[in-house]
């Protein structure tokens, strides 16, 4: 049988700030350089490369990883819930030092450590199902809010300019550039670009034909 280890991770979001107190924190315990593994990375997501080099090519199952505190993993309370889910699996033990429960050494007791990690994850599920909730009663609010004093949600809808079929019509058999298309048109080359897109997707079968005599539109 294989010997199990312990690593440790630590995490700040930019390069500026220190690593100090989680690394004092983890000698503390006697962690030796060799196991420590860090990253200043945000915590937004889960790909940041020591921790990835940590998790998916270091840590075997029966190994014991320690942090600091939960959002050393991630900011995200649903990526924590999930990798804590995948060390349960995979038969690695997360010792959290600012959770007390976390770090007792329960050997021959086991179901107590699962009973522990499964409330985490529980509570975990809870509160990001709650923020979700939060997060769509204040959209739905503020569109409500917007609705009643009038405001335009989303992206303004574009109008073609009255001249537009036939500046769009000389464009486009070459009787005139773009630029000019634009000049005459008072449209931005985005804007330009943008009605050619939606009026080519309203128009598909009958712009050939427009092609031909476009004076027969007038």
């Amino acid at each position: 049988m294989s010997e199990t280890r312990t690593y440790y991770y630590a995490r700040v979001s930019t390069k500026k700030q220190s690593l100090d107190r989680q690394l004092e924190a983890f000698h503390q315990l006697g962690a030796e350089e060799k196991y420590i593994f860090a990253d200043k990375q945000s915590g937004k997501n889960l790909e940041r490369t020591n921790y990835q080099i940590l998790r998916n090519n270091i840590l075997r199952s029966g190994d014991t990883l320690v942090i600091k505190s939960l959002d050393r993993l991630s900011r995200n309370k649903l990526d924590i819930k999930s990798e804590l889910e995948y060390y349960k699996q995979y038969g690695i033990r997360v010792k959290v030092i600012d959770m007390p429960t976390t770090m007792i050494n329960l050997e021959g007791q086991e179901w107590i450590i699962e009973m522990v990690n499964n409330i985490i994850i529980e509570v975990l599920s809870s509160i990001a199902e709650q923020e979700r909730q939060e997060t769509r009663k204040r959209q739905a609010e503020g569109i409500a809010s917007a609705r009643k004093r009038g405001q335009h949600l989303g992206r303004q809808e574009i109008d073609f300019p009255p001249n537009w079929f036939e500046v769009y019509i000389r464009w486009k058999k070459k009787e005139i550039r773009a630029n000019t298309a634009m000049e005459i048109l008072n449209l931005k080359r985005t804007t330009f670009y943008k009605l050619v897109n939606k009026y080519e997707k309203e128009n598909k079968w009958n712009i050939i034909l427009m092609m031909f005599d476009y004076s027969s539109y007038r």
